[in-house]
């Protein structure tokens, strides 16, 4: 009963915060001056717009269900780009990057507000019975958020960290780093395997124990 709750509370945060990382990559290019993802019909917060099968909906109810909420993670389809339409490809592709993680961590913040904010209902005894499953709600989209911010940071082309080191390092070094994006994804799925000192599970943690220690 517990995990269909999960499910239902997690899931419009899920979709929430995977459909406006995407959103604002596209919102970003197109402010920048790439039309594509606007002609792609992406400027949208319509969430059929984004859907992946499988990154928006299999894989975070498979990992709901299985781990009974204690990890979710997705993906949205990726938004077209193509920074060649701007007046600086480097910078564009860098901000449009940047412009994902950086709107999770913002949505974080929010969480983390709406969790003091009831905390503090809570010790006055307001009403506990709805403020429980709203909790809930919050807890899995500031969770979700920070694993998509850290997890996006990573410094490896495709995921925006890497297209944002790319955007900060000298154009020699930046070619090279670019350069290993047709076999990214191979690396990170590697590296998560590994997982090398648990660096990204203790980095998760670590960044949600400072939103822990707020609320």
């Amino acid at each position: 009963m517990d995990t269909v709750r999960n499910i239902i509370l997690y899931a419009p945060a899920v979709l929430l915060s995977i459909v406006l990382h995407e959103f604002m990559h596209g919102y970003v290019a197109d402010k920048l001056g790439d039309p594509t993802p606007r002609r792609a019909g992406r400027l949208t917060l319509n969430p059929l717009n984004h859907i992946d099968p499988i990154g928006t909906i299999i894989l975070p109810a498979f990992l709901l269900i299985v781990t009974r909420g204690q990890v979710v993670f997705g993906w949205a389809k990726p938004v077209p780009i193509n920074p060649m339409n701007t007046l600086n490809p480097k910078r564009t592709m860098g901000l449009t990057a940047i412009a994902g993680p950086l709107t999770n961590f913002g949505l974080a913040v929010v969480c983390t507000i709406f969790l003091k904010i009831i905390s503090f209902a809570g010790s006055l005894h307001i009403i506990g019975w709805i403020l429980k499953p709203i909790a809930i709600m919050f807890i899995g989209g500031l969770v979700i958020n920070v694993v998509l911010f850290v997890f996006n940071f990573i410094p490896i082309p495709p995921l925006d960290g890497g297209r944002v080191l790319v955007w900060l390092l000298p154009d020699e070094q930046a070619r090279a780093v670019a350069k290993i994006e047709p076999y990214g994804m191979f690396i990170i799925f590697a590296l998560l395997a590994l997982n090398p000192g648990n660096v990204l599970n203790k980095t998760i943690f670590g960044v949600l124990s400072i939103f822990q220690w707020f609320i």
